[in-house]
C-alpha cells in the first residue's frame, strides 16, 4: 500500500472520530424498503392443456394459464361442459409443472366462423337449442366454482376473426393484415353466412338474452365471465351481412352495462381494441383506464398492431404503434391483477405452430412485468 492511500485512510478515520466526539451522528443510508410487486401475471391461452404443452409453457416462465379440460364425452356425446372432476384433473396436471389454471374456455362460444361452428344456437338465436346450450354453460359455471377456477372466457361472434391477407414481416416471418377496402373488394364480402342479415338490434337482442341468463349464475357462484370483443370492427352497414356491435369502444361500453355485475366483464384484447381506434398509439391508454377503473378487465391479450381502424397489421409486441411499456404501467396504475398473455403471433415456415413466436412474447411480457415491479 503506498503512502498516499495510507494517509487518505488515516484522514477519513480521524475525521469520523472527530465527528463522533462532537456528538454528531454520522448519516448512514436508510435501508431500501422492499418493493411491492405488481399483481400482473404472465399468462397464456394456447392449447392444448397437455403435459407436453404445459412443460413448454413452464420452460418460458409461464405460471398462469387459461386451460382447456378434456371433456370425455365431447364430441361424441356432445356435452358442452366439464365436470368438476375433469376440471380438477386438469388443475392437477398443470400443478405438476407449477402452473395454475386461472381461466377456462368452453367448447362453444369460441372465436369461430358461424358456418363451421358445431354449436351455433346462441348466436343464431335458435330456440330451444340455445336454451339447452345456455343451461350447459350455467352448469359449467357451477363446476368451475366447485373446482376453484375463477373465470371463463368466451366470444359472442358470428364471423370469428377475419383478415384480408398477409404480408412479410421481419426476418422470415409473415404478419396478418386487415384492410377494409381490400376485404370489401373480395367476392365473399357480400356472401351471407347461415346467420343471414344480423343488424345491430338483432345482435344486441341475442347478447342480452344470453347475459340475462348467464350473469345471475356467474354472480351467484362468483365466477368472472370474460367476453372477447369482435375482431375486427366493421362499418355499421356490416360485413357479410353482420353488424359487429362489439367492434367499437362504444359497443363495449354498452355491453358492460347489460346485467351489471362484478362478474360481468371483458377478455380485453388490447390488440382488438387498438384495431377499433383511429390513433391507437394515443387513444388506447384512456380506453384501458375506462374499463380498468370499472373493474371490467378480467384478462388481457397483450398484443400490438401497426396501423389503425380499417387498415392494420398484426406485429410482434415490440414493433407496433402502441407503446407497450407505457401500456403495462397503465395496467399497474389501474390495479389490474390478472393475466397478460400473447395472442395472434406472427408465423414462419420454420415455426408453423408459432411456438418460437410465443416464446419471444413470453420473454418480452415477463421482462416488462419485472421492470414494472422494479419501478414500484
Amino acid at each position: 500500500m503506498d503512502s498516499k492511500s495510507l494517509n487518505r485512510r488515516q484522514f477519513l478515520a480521524s475525521s469520523t472520530a472527530a465527528t463522533l466526539a462532537m456528538g454528531t451522528t454520522v448519516a448512514l443510508a436508510a435501508p431500501t424498503p422492499p418493493r411491492k410487486a405488481a399483481a400482473l401475471k404472465l399468462g397464456c391461452q394456447s392449447a392444448p392443456t397437455t403435459e407436453a404443452h404445459l412443460k413448454y409453457l413452464a420452460r418460458y416462465g409461464v405460471r398462469h394459464i387459461c386451460g382447456y379440460p378434456q371433456i370425455e364425452s365431447e364430441p361424441a356425446g356432445g356435452r358442452l361442459y366439464a365436470t368438476s372432476d375433469e376440471l380438477n384433473r386438469m388443475k392437477d396436471l398443470a400443478a405438476k409443472s407449477n402452473i395454475e389454471i386461472l381461466c377456462v374456455g368452453p367448447p362453444f362460444l369460441e372465436s369461430s366462423f358461424i358456418d363451421r361452428e358445431k354449436h351455433p344456437a346462441v348466436m343464431l338465436a335458435q330456440s330451444p337449442e340455445r336454451d339447452r346450450d345456455i343451461e350447459a354453460l350455467q352448469t359449467y359455471i357451477r363446476n368451475c366454482a366447485l373446482a376453484g377456477i375463477p373465470s371463463i372466457k368466451y366470444n359472442m361472434s358470428i364471423l370469428g376473426v377475419i383478415r384480408s391477407g398477409r404480408k412479410p414481416g421481419r426476418g422470415d416471418e409473415s404478419d396478418s393484415v386487415w384492410n377494409l377496402q381490400d376485404a370489401l373488394a373480395k367476392p365473399d364480402a357480400a356472401t351471407l353466412t347461415h346467420a343471414g342479415h344480423v343488424n345491430a338490434d338483432a345482435f344486441w337482442e341475442r347478447i342480452t338474452y344470453f347475459l340475462e341468463r348467464i350473469i345471475p349464475v356467474a354472480n351467484e357462484y362468483k365466477v368472472r365471465m370474460a367476453c372477447h370483443p369482435h375482431d375486427p370492427g366493421v362499418p355499421p352497414e356490416g360485413y357479410m351481412g353482420i353488424d359487429r356491435v362489439l367492434g367499437t369502444v362504444a359497443g363495449l361500453k354498452h355491453f358492460i352495462t347489460i346485467k351489471e355485475s362484478p362478474y360481468h366483464g371483458l377478455n380485453f384484447c388490447q390488440g382488438t381494441v387498438s384495431e377499433m381506434l383511429a390513433n391507437p398509439g394515443k387513444e388506447i391508454f384512456d380506453v384501458i383506464r375506462y374499463f380498468g377503473t370499472r373493474d371490467k378487465i378480467f384478462n388481457v391479450h397483450f398484443r400490438n398492431i401497426r396501423g389503425h381502424r380499417n387498415d392494420f397489421t398484426e406485429v410482434y409486441p415490440d414493433e407496433g404503434d402502441v407503446d407497450m411499456v407505457k401500456a403495462i404501467h397503465v395496467y399497474k396504475e389501474i390495479g389490474y391483477q390478472y393475466m397478460l398473455m400473447p395472442d395472434h403471433v406472427p408465423t414462419a415456415a420454420s415455426d408453423p405452430a408459432g411456438l418460437q413466436s410465443f416464446a419471444f412474447c413470453y420473454g418480452y411480457i415477463r421482462g416488462l412485468i419485472q421492470s414494472v415491479n422494479y419501478t414500484a
